[in-house]
Order: structure tokens, then sequence, then C-alpha cells
């Protein structure tokens, strides 16, 4: 299972208890709503962690080849003898 079905999985599981807390005013399902909401906020922040380490290292590979070459340009230029 990848991680956008898991959390879809997440917020779906919580669905009949947001229908008992706000229809029919279960305290309990509340309970469970705010312990849904907040394993769905350290999944969340889990998959944020890990797409910008993904990020990183696809930018590190890209950037890798640019720092071992140098352009002409890129040389300091002599100066001029008076």
């Amino acid at each position: 299972m990848n991680r956008f079905d898991e959390l879809k999985n997440l917020v779906m599981s919580l669905e009949a208890d947001f229908s008992k807390f706000y229809e029919k005013n279960n305290q309990t399902a509340g309970t469970r709503i705010r312990k849904g909401m907040q394993d769905i906020k350290s999944l969340a922040q889990g998959i944020r962690t890990q797409v910008q380490d993904i990020k990183n290292k696809e930018e590190a590979k890209k950037e890798a080849p640019k720092a071992k070459t140098t352009k002409k340009e890129d040389k300091p230029k002599a100066k001029a003898k008076k």
C-alpha cells in the first residue's frame, strides 16, 4: 500500500465517527475523531518529510555533475600587466 492510500484509508475510517459525533452528539466518537486526526497529522508529517528527502536527493544528483565541470566563463580572468 502506498502512502497516499494509507492516508485515504485513515480519513475514511473516521467517517462513521464524524457522523456519530456531529449528528448524534456521541462524545466518545469525538474522542476517536481527535485521536484519528492526530494520527493523520503524524502520517502527513511523515509523508512530507519523505517527499522532502526524495526531492533533496534528486536535486543533489542534478547538482553533482555541475560541480565537477567548469565553464570557461567561470574561471577567473588574469589581470593585465602594466
